[in-house]
C-alpha cells in the first residue's frame, strides 16, 4: 500500500492504492497551515492510519525540467515526511502537467471548476501515484529519486 501526495501552497491532495497497486483512490485534501507546519499532523494521521510501505510526493518541476519555489516546497515536505516516519521510504516523482490533466479530467466529467476545487488535488495525487506505479512496472525499478535524510554536509539528521 501507496500513499501519494500532491503539494500545493494551500493544500495538499492525498491518494492512495491497494496492496497489489491496481486500484489508486482519493483519500482526502488537507489544507496547509499559513503560519507553520501544523497540517503536518493531518499527514502523521494518515500516515499512522494508512501504514503504507511507501509515499510518493509529486513533485513540480518547469517544464523546462528546472526546478521552482513550488518543487522546493515538495521537496521540504518530503523531508519532513522522510524525518517523521524514518521506517517508510519517500519517494520525489516528477508531476509536470499532472494538475493540468486533473483538471481536464474533472471538468470531463462535468464538474464546473468551482465544484471542483476541493478535489482536484485528490486527483492530481492519483495521477502522480499512477504514474510512479507506471514507472515502475516498466522499468522494474523504483520511481523517481528516494528522499535523503542526509543533511547538507553529509551527516544523517
Amino acid at each position: 500500500m501507496r500513499l501519494a501526495f500532491d503539494v500545493g501552497r494551500a493544500r495538499i491532495g492525498v491518494a492512495s492504492c491497494d496492496e497489489q497497486a491496481i486500484l489508486c483512490t482519493p483519500v482526502e485534501t488537507i489544507y496547509r497551515d499559513k503560519r507553520g507546519n501544523e497540517h503536518l499532523y493531518d499527514v502523521d494521521d494518515l500516515i499512522d492510519e494508512y501504514q503504507p510501505m511507501e509515499i510518493i510526493v509529486g513533485l513540480p518541476k518547469n517544464m523546462d525540467g528546472t526546478e521552482g519555489i513550488s518543487a522546493r516546497d515538495a521537496r521540504n515536505f518530503a523531508r519532513q515526511v522522510s524525518l517523521r516516519h524514518r521506517n517508510i521510504g519517500v519517494r520525489l516523482v516528477d508531476e509536470r502537467l499532472t494538475t493540468v490533466s486533473a483538471h481536464r479530467t474533472l471538468h470531463e466529467a462535468g464538474r464546473t471548476e468551482r465544484t471542483h476545487r476541493s478535489v482536484v488535488d485528490q486527483v492530481s495525487a492519483i495521477l502522480i501515484l499512477e504514474l510512479a506505479l507506471d514507472i515502475e512496472e516498466t522499468t522494474g525499478h523504483p520511481p523517481g529519486e528516494q528522499v535523503s535524510r542526509k543533511g547538507p554536509h553529509g551527516g544523517h539528521i
